[in-house]
Parts: structure tokens; sequence; C-alpha cells
């Protein structure tokens, strides 16, 4: 028996196009008529290859985890911890202040901007935010050369609260040349041995 009508849209390209409306607007900014006129789709071809909004966000997210913010997972694979720390605050900075990319961090702004309607939603970015840190703290468990006074814990909860910040002031207009400049007295006072 014949499945139904093909679909006469790429859903990898859709799902690009989904990313970069959410990643601008946020889960809430966001409308399904925005979707739809980004992903060139209608909302039934929207719902019958993707779910609903927010299992769309789901996808999206997965999406966004795995192109441009993998950056992160990457960044663990360094082979000192001061590198670790490193990749990931100019990481951060090149992401969310990027040329050819919305300003700041999907999930920043998810957490920041999900009221209870879309709690659910918001829930999938804490989670995600607090994989990504406990991530962290284990591999800088695992690192010999940072400054003693560091705790690994606190360290990495510092990490992602400064690359959290880079997002908020990126997505308020501060350039990329400014965040670098952040990003660069962070990691010096971070990593410095004399303090």
């Amino acid at each position: 028996m014949p499945g139904g009508r093909p679909r006469s849209f790429d859903a990898d390209t859709a799902l690009d196009r989904a990313l970069e409306v959410f990643w601008r607007h946020g889960y809430e900014g966001t409308s399904l008529a925005d979707l739809t006129t980004a992903m060139g789709i209608n909302k039934p071809s929207l719902y019958a290859a993707f779910g609903n909004k927010e299992e769309l966000f789901g996808k999206v997210l997965a999406r966004y985890l795995n192109g441009p913010g993998a950056y992160a997972a990457d960044a663990l694979n360094a082979s000192t911890g001061r590198e670790v720390v490193e990749r990931l605050i100019r990481g951060a900075v090149d992401l969310t202040a990027g040329e050819n990319t919305p300003h700041g961090c999907l999930c920043v702004k998810t957490v920041q901007a999900c009221g209870t309607d879309a709690h659910a939603v918001r829930q999938d970015a804490v989670t995600v935010r607090k994989a990504s840190e406990a991530a962290l703290r284990r591999r800088l468990e695992q690192a010999t050369d940072l400054p003693p006074r560091h705790e690994p814990a606190a360290l990495a909860a510092l990490v992602h609260t400064i690359s959290d910040g880079i997002a908020v002031q990126a997505a308020a207009g501060r350039s990329r040349d400014e965040l670098r400049q952040v990003g660069n007295l962070a990691l010096r006072a971070l990593l410095d041995d004399d303090r």
C-alpha cells in the first residue's frame, strides 16, 4: 500500500530555516506563521513532518547542539584544561556574535524567555545546560594544568556563567571585537597562575 504524498520540500533545509528563526526570536517570540514562512511549507506539512511547535523545537535544539553549538562538546577533547576553558570562552564569542548567525544563544534565550506555557521547552534547555556543565566539570576534574585555586565544579559553573553573559551581551548588540576583549580578560583572570 503506497504511503502519503511525497514531501515537496527538503526536511534538512526546513530544519535549518526553523533553527534560524528560533535562534533569532526565541521559542515564544516565534509564531507558527514565522516558521511556515521561513521553512517554505504550510501548517499541515509542518505538523506531518515535524510535529507541533514544541516537537519541532526539540529537533531544532538537537540540530543546534550538533551543528553551531558543537564547539562546546569538541572543546572537551582539548589536551589541557586551559585549552578546554579557552576554547569554550572563545567559542561562545564566535557562536553568539558571529557575522552569519543570529546574535545570542538559542539555549540561553530559551531559558530566559519562556513562560509557564512553554515550561517543557524551557526545561529541555535547562537540562541541556546542566548536562553541558556536568560534562565540563568531569573534564576539569581530570585536568592537571589549571591553577590550584580552582575547584572543578565552581570553575565549570563560572565558565558557563561567563559564556552565558557573552551570549546575553551579543544579543544586546555588543560587537564580536568587544566580546573577544571581554573573553580575553576573563581568560587571563581565570588562568593566570599568579593569583
